[in-house]
């Protein structure tokens, strides 16, 4: 970096940095890739923390309708590649299920679901509420 280049207005300075890997061993993220590849998804895939605990941990109503946790992350999973099927140029997609939360009628919930780069430049896949970034 020569002197001219010291003066940070306009330029670009990495304060820290989080890669998925941290995000995965804290869990920030769910590593569901085992069971996304039996739904015929090639790249690894994550929910956010906040989607597991919404819509695949049990709640009272899930557990009362037979629901598990296997069934209920298949079906995110399902869900995503249909949707990403009909959408194979896009880099974000949106997507609808429904999903048993807090009564035993099913309600419509919105994913989105963002194809990008992981730690290492590799496609991955990461499934968020609406308004996660």
């Amino acid at each position: 970096m020569s002197d001219e280049d010291d003066d940070v207005g306009g330029e670009f300075v990495l304060i820290a940095a989080y890669s998925r890997a941290q995000a995965l061993e804290d869990g920030t993220l769910v590593d569901v890739t085992e069971l996304a590849k039996q739904a015929g998804i090639k790249a690894p895939v994550a929910l956010t923390r906040s989607v597991w605990e919404r819509y695949v941990e049990l709640s009272p109503a899930a557990e009362k309708a037979g629901n598990d946790t296997t069934g209920r992350t298949w079906d995110i999973l399902w869900m995503f590649r249909c949707a990403a099927l009909q959408r194979p140029d896009e880099v974000e997609v949106r997507y609808e299920l429904h999903v048993v939360t807090d009564t035993i009628e099913p309600s419509l919930v919105e994913l989105k679901a963002i194809i990008g780069p992981g730690d290492d430049g590799e496609a991955v896949i990461t499934i968020l509420l609406p308004e996660e970034d």
